[in-house]
């Protein structure tokens, strides 16, 4: 029997089921990490019983849905603003999940037709599709806003005012881009995998993009665990367990990505007003709280912290480390200055995707009777955005240099072996 009147059997007879048990466990993955994270930030003492909708609008954002912010006590009374952020902590472990579901039934093969491909990835989306409803429908809750004690708390009473403020997420954007964000899961986990088949006539191309991709992936997972270990001695020796864990779970890739590219030398805009905050090192708070939009990069923080100079190290360290790799796993005829190419192709692309899922933008504000904030503080926004253009030139400019460089070494270790086949 041939590997491919193989896969069509399974497929046919299973494929649904495992499809199922990619989607279910893609979703309950996500869950299970956005309620531990929610919990450690202490969302569990919301009002209201409100914690299982937080979770599904934690969800909701994490595959890139929108949340809308509203409030209302009649016409005397309202509140408005948004909420764009994705907790990539979420989103990072369910894009695993899923890739790692998509690829199992498609290993120990070679080549796979566009059809077999294609059919696998619907019965996946179409399963999607639906399970996302669910965390979309159940995203929304509304909570009663105290006036606090004075002038605000008698008008309250004189007008019978009792201000709502609640959030629902934007069901059809949210499965929209939820399709969007699983369809590149999928197209991102056939790039990165080493053992799954492609059709014939991109076979020409693996060569070129799958060590490439591998490389990012490995950039990016090793930041995360540098982060990670990171955290944990902070925790470990400065105290608040509780709110380590929480950027941990929720946040950790959206600090340690932004240093990723913070150490490129990009440069971020960003402000911080109000009661709220970022899941960052205070050094960037104090950079970030300020009158106006502030410039976040190596030199801005460096007037509050020397240290953050070691960004620079690091991603230097980093690059090199897998260009080295990269080059080491690609057939020995693959020269130097392609290597270059290849990953300076490959580190753009992966800013891009950085600057693109790491944006911030949270408002809400609140008014009685024409009079901002009620006296109540939670008024205020957050603003964290990419200058692109130079983030995408640096990132090119370093993935030639390092990828020329780690090529090197690479190259040495496999002369006279014919390298690696794949």
């Amino acid at each position: 029997m041939s590997s491919r009147t193989a896969f069509d059997r399974v497929t046919a007879r299973h494929g649904w089921t495992q499809a199922l048990v990619t989607v279910v466990g893609g979703l309950l993955a996500m869950s299970v990490v956005a309620a531990l994270g929610l919990w450690a930030a202490g969302a569990a003492d919301l009002p209201g019983g409100s914690f299982p909708q937080v979770v599904a609008a934690t969800v909701v954002t994490a595959v890139g849905g929108s949340v809308r912010l509203s409030g209302d006590a009649g016409r005397l009374a309202g509140a408005e603003g948004g909420l764009t952020v994705m907790p990539l902590s979420v989103t990072l472990t369910g894009a695993l999940v899923v890739g790692r579901g998509f690829l199992r039934p498609l290993r120990h093969r070679a080549v796979a037709g566009a059809p077999e491909l294609i059919g696998w990835a619907a019965r996946i989306a179409a399963l999607w599709l639906l399970a996302l409803l669910g965390p979309a429908f159940a995203a929304r809750h509304t909570f009663e806003v105290s006036l606090g004690d004075g002038p605000l708390d008698n008008l309250g009473d004189l007008f019978g005012i009792s201000p709502e403020v609640g959030f629902a997420a934007d069901v059809p954007l949210t499965v929209l881009v939820g399709l969007l964000w699983l369809a590149g899961v999928l197209v991102l986990a056939l790039l990165v995998s080493r053992g799954a088949p492609l059709p014939g006539r991109l076979l020409r191309f693996q060569t070129a993009v799958r060590p490439a991709a591998r490389a990012m992936l490995w950039l990016l997972l090793a930041s995360v665990v540098i982060g990670a270990v990171t955290a944990l001695v902070v925790a470990a020796t400065r105290g608040h367990p509780a709110d380590t864990f929480a950027v941990i779970l929720l946040g950790l890739p959206n600090v340690t990505w932004l240093a990723l590219t913070i150490g490129l030398g990009a440069t971020w805009d960003g402000r911080v007003e109000g009661p709220f905050g970022l899941p960052l090192p205070h050094v960037l708070d104090e950079v970030l709280r300020t009158e106006d939009v502030s410039a976040l990069n190596l030199s801005t923080l460096a007037e509050h912290d020397g240290r953050v100079w070691w960004l620079l190290v690091a991603d230097a360290v980093l690059l090199l480390a897998v260009a080295f790799v990269m080059a080491a796993l690609s057939p020995a005829r693959v020269r130097a200055w392609q290597h270059a190419v290849h990953l300076a192709v490959a580190l753009t692309l992966t800013v891009l995707m950085i600057c693109l899922v790491g944006r911030i933008s949270a408002r809400l504000g609140l008014s009685v009777l024409g009079i901002g904030d009620l006296g109540t503080g939670l008024s205020g926004q957050v603003l964290l955005a990419p200058r692109l253009a130079g983030a995408l030139g640096l990132a090119f400019l370093w993935g030639l240099v390092t990828g020329f460089a780690g090529a090197l070494p690479a190259r040495g270790r496999w002369r006279g072996t014919g390298g690696p086949d794949r």
